[in-house]
């Protein structure tokens, strides 16, 4: 099914977010203000709430503390190499963090791709909804976000896994 592209805006602990789905309700991407590499509404969308409910209820369920895993039909546009690591943050469940490397080796791929895979977690068109957040470097410093690292460290210390000293 094709069409426009919907969106809706919904305020979280974040910020305004940016919510925006395919014709068939899929949610394509969320995105928090400022973002790098974030959306902003273009000419042609149309605004309609109605199918981000769930998802406006469940982000509201998570930022209280109430939900842990989101359950929700995603659909972002990405390379295959993209969807597969995409694929892999999201088995790093709620109150963990793992790393670049450890993402990479998940995927199947070597060593010297660990930048590839952090591009490919730096492009993540759904913040939250997709755990990128819980991807910290080796040494266990809070490197890249692309909704800025003082949002990771609040989506981490919401989940209870913020690094010691952050």
């Amino acid at each position: 099914m094709t069409g426009p592209i919907r969106y809706t805006e919904t305020p979280s602990p974040l910020g305004t977010l940016l919510l925006t789905a395919d014709a068939d309700g899929a949610l394509t991407s969320l995105s928090v203000p400022g973002q790098k590499g974030g959306r902003g509404v273009e000419d042609g969308w149309v605004r309609d709430p109605a199918p981000f409910r769930e998802a406006e209820e469940q982000l509201a369920a998570y930022f209280a503390g109430d939900l842990k895993e989101f359950r929700l039909a995603l659909r972002p546009h990405g390379t295959a190499f993209r969807q597969r690591v995409w694929d892999a943050l999201d088995a790093v469940p709620y109150g963990a963090t793992t790393t670049y490397g450890e993402i990479a080796a998940r995927i199947g791929a070597p060593r010297a791709a660990v930048r590839a895979v952090g591009g490919a977690i730096g492009a993540n068109p759904l913040l939250v909804l997709r755990p990128c957040h819980r991807v910290i470097g080796a040494n266990g410093s809070l490197t890249g976000y692309a909704g800025g690292l003082d949002r990771k460290q609040r989506l981490l210390a919401l989940e209870g896994s913020l690094p010691e000293g952050r």
